[in-house]
């Protein structure tokens, strides 16, 4: 008996399956792993891609104990079934056994194509369900590769590069078109794409950091997290000290690539407690093993420099109920002001979309994100939107559903 059988046979095959339940796809998890058990693989990935086409990569780093491993029966008094690993391994049999994926419920009744701007998890994964349903699909990327937040946000020591593109060479390999090196906003017009296609799915992500609005943001050596993932265009960090600011698993990978090369101190700022982080438990273990430093409740007040950054100002909080508030609100304790020296601040503290974005002559909601209906639908009833850039939770496998939903809309809207 294998690894994974053995990982399989774990599985109690729960006929309520709160797996499924936990999972933002609603993969049928107990009935693949039932049949895992059989050494039924082909049969175990066909279950897998009635909801999801990104089997190697959500396994690896989906955040499982806040979702699908999280709701396991198993986990209450015992570790919990590794759903991840398991799918991880269907999906990377599958590419190397070139398995097929299962067939659609729903098809186009006529000859459509549609256009899909953005390669991330809910772009690839529009435009998969849309290539299985008979839609000639065609896929708009800015970068000569396909991935986005995939490849350009999240670090090689979670995702390696070369089982992202073997998950998407098997998405490819359904018809998809591609056209490499068409930003939106720039060289790739809207409303030129709009009247050639029957239907348009955007799904470029907000990968603009939000900025803190404290004196000295504007110093030399202030960097976005999101900018520094995707460009991938760091200083130097050898031997001096980073501060990270954000508690989730985009402070995390910040905190884990800098330290990787070569920052002789990387201390993680969070104004909450170490309870309240966002982050996966396991990102945030893992990071503390690597001899991160976390200073929760703490905040940056003020960063100091003359040009460059030299120092910040931090004071710490307490954590106080309010009324109407699910959680706990941070209040700085006032007197309570120190300071500490640093070379370089990576902001963490969450995304938005691009300026571009209000340009589209699409309505947009209050945080600069595009609108859309419960059909996935923006104002113009013919662009669709999905993932971070409508305000998706932001995992992958919610932005893969968000994906997904959109390409069943659309082929609704397409068969009317």
């Amino acid at each position: 008996m294998n690894n994974i059988e053995e990982k399989a046979n774990y599985c109690l095959s729960c006929k309520v399956k709160p797996c499924t339940k936990g999972c933002p796809l609603d993969n049928d998890i107990t009935e693949f792993i039932k049949l895992v058990k059989e050494n039924n693989y082909q049969e175990a990935y066909k279950v897998a891609t009635k909801t999801s086409v990104l089997q190697s990569i959500c396994g690896r780093i989906c955040p499982h104990m806040s979702q699908c491993e999280g709701k396991c029966i198993r986990g209450i008094k015992q570790d919990p079934v590794c759903i991840g690993d398991i799918e991880a391994y269907i999906g990377d049999k599958a590419i190397s056994e070139n398995y097929s994926m299962c067939e659609p419920e729903k098809k186009v009744s006529q000859n459509v194509k549609v256009a899909v701007i953005g390669s991330g998890p809910a772009g690839l994964t529009c435009a998969a369900f849309l290539a299985r349903a008979g839609v000639q699909t065609t896929i708009y990327e800015k970068y000569d590769k396909l991935g986005g937040i995939l490849r350009h946000g999240i670090p090689d020591f979670r995702l390696p590069k070369d089982i992202l593109d073997k998950n998407i060479e098997k998405i490819l390999s359904l018809g998809i078109n591609v056209k490499y090196n068409q930003e939106l906003g720039k060289n790739l017009n809207l409303d030129e794409i709009k009247s050639c296609y029957d239907a348009v799915f955007i799904a470029v992500g907000a990968n603009i950091s939000w900025k803190m609005g404290i004196p000295g943001e504007e110093l030399d050596g202030v960097y976005g997290g999101n900018e520094l993932l995707e460009k991938n265009n760091h200083p130097d960090y050898t031997g001096k000290t980073v501060i990270v600011s954000g508690g989730g698993n985009v402070a995390m990978d910040c905190a884990r690539t800098v330290k990787r090369l070569g920052a002789q101190d990387v201390k993680v700022i969070y104004r909450r407690s170490k309870e309240e982080m966002p982050a996966e438990k396991k990102e945030i273990e893992d990071a503390i093993n690597e001899d991160i430093q976390f200073l929760y409740q703490n905040n940056i007040v003020k960063i100091i420099g003359n040009k460059k950054v030299e120092k910040i100002e931090l004071i710490k909080t307490k954590l106080i109920e309010k009324e109407g508030e699910s959680r706990k609100i941070p209040v700085n304790e006032e007197g309570s002001n120190y300071i500490i020296d640093c070379d370089y601040i990576i902001m963490a503290l969450g995304s938005k979309p691009q300026q571009f974005v209000m340009n589209l002559g699409l309505e947009l909601d209050n945080k600069s994100r595009i609108k859309v209906n419960e059909k996935n639908q923006t104002s113009n009833p013919k662009i669709f939107a999905g993932g971070d850039l409508t305000g998706s939770t932001s995992t992958v496998a919610w932005a893969a559903k968000s994906g997904r939903d959109a390409s069943n809309n659309i082929i609704e809207f397409l068969n009317k």
